[in-house]
């Protein structure tokens, strides 16, 4: 009973520390030396071309793996996370579904304009991934990675890019290539009979990005890409601190621009973080002749990062009123625990297997027996099916 109550003091501690504003814009980062690039995988993907005829595989997402000592030494929860991933690359890599990837979905560190906290904390276990693992990895950037600051330009947002662009250099499409927007950490990815898109949420409202994604999505052969999804850092819903009655500028942003993009094109899952738990949620809607499709939002912010609570429902009234002629119906398949010690560190795999798409929930260190389905994962049913 000690131990739980002990957790749930850090858990609320930690929530009301990350709510508190970041320093301001002008604020100058720590000096320190420039980012080390994370190493290449040892097995990168094939260019799209060579690989559309795979339909079988699986891949690996997670988020939220910023440490208390980033800067000091090696995120040491993160590092129990990227054990048990390498485990599960090593069990699958003989299967008809081995890992190709890893996806990450934001907050790499605590403070993104600082170097040492990439260098000497991040860097160094996700060169583990790609070389013990031997897959690529693909980063989306956080608030913490790269500021809440919500326009591209902005003042303190220009350090935290540069050092987020140097980590990943070697493992994104170049700036300037189709699959890259140019000048931004926006960019997408297909491997056989899927297609990723990485999006920077914290600039939701910019019409440069938008209008990117959206030339993206149209311009997919859907023949050959038969699941489409997107992963970013702030979540359309959730029900921790970030989200419940709270609506921060980003959410709003997603839920008025991105959703209704997302639907049109019939995205299959949407992967998120930004809140240090687990939960599901599945968003049922119907097209203009009547076919009903599905679309789910994993947020899977157990990476590391101090672990977070249920707080509330969010309100969706008026989400569901103004899109009230697509017959929106949502479900929260999957809560969050009321309590830290109920919301273990994990990550989620995907498998892909034509259509089918199946998730399971590896639990890491103390949660290692977690299973949110009353299982460890649960069938996801592809658009149209």
């Amino acid at each position: 009973m000690i131990c739980k109550l002990f957790i749930c003091c850090i858990v609320l501690a930690a929530a009301a520390l990350d709510l508190k504003a970041q320093p301001a814009a002008t604020t100058s980062a720590p000096a320190a030396s420039s980012v080390q690039a994370i190493a290449p995988p040892l097995e990168p993907l094939p260019p799209e071309e060579l690989s559309a005829e795979v339909t079988q595989f699986s891949f690996i997402v997670y988020g939220d793996t910023r440490g208390r000592r980033d800067g000091k030494e090696l995120q040491y929860e993160h590092s129990l996370v990227v054990d048990s991933m390498l485990e599960t690359i090593r069990k699958l890599q003989k299967t008809d579904f081995p890992v190709r990837f890893v996806l990450q979905t934001g907050d790499a560190v605590v403070n993104g304009r600082d170097a040492r906290q990439w260098n000497n904390s991040f860097v160094g276990l996700i060169n583990r991934i790609t070389k013990e693992g031997g897959v690529p990895y693909y980063l989306a950037p956080g608030n913490h990675d790269v500021t809440s600051a919500q326009f591209l330009n902005s003042a303190g947002r220009k350090e935290g890019l540069a050092n987020y662009l140097a980590a990943v250099a070697q493992l994104i499409p170049p700036d300037g290539a189709p699959r890259r927007l140019r000048g931004y950490p926006t960019y997408a990815f297909g491997y056989g009979n899927s297609f990723f898109i990485a999006m920077d949420s914290n600039i939701a409202a910019d019409e440069i990005q938008f209008e990117w994604t959206t030339g993206q999505l149209e311009g997919l052969d859907r023949n050959r890409f038969r699941n489409v999804f997107a992963f970013f850092h702030h979540p359309a819903f959730s029900s921790g601190p970030h989200g419940g009655s709270t609506v921060e500028p980003p959410t709003a942003d997603l839920r008025k621009r991105y959703m209704p993009l997302f639907r049109k094109h019939h995205v299959a899952a949407l992967f998120t973080g930004h809140e240090h738990f687990f939960e599901h949620w599945v968003e049922r809607y119907e097209d203009r002749d009547g076919r009903r499709y599905r679309m789910d939002q994993i947020v899977t912010g157990g990476g590391g990062a101090p672990l977070y609570a249920y707080r509330s429902e969010p309100d969706l009234r008026d989400y569901l009123k103004n899109y009230a002629a697509e017959k929106i119906q949502l479900e929260h398949l999957v809560k969050p625990g009321s309590r830290g010690g109920e919301n273990p560190y994990h990550f989620v795999v995907v498998q892909v297997n034509g259509k089918d798409l199946r998730t399971e929930v590896v639990g890491v260190d103390w949660g290692r027996d977690f299973q949110p389905y009353r299982s460890h994962g649960t069938d996801l049913r592809s658009p149209g099916k």
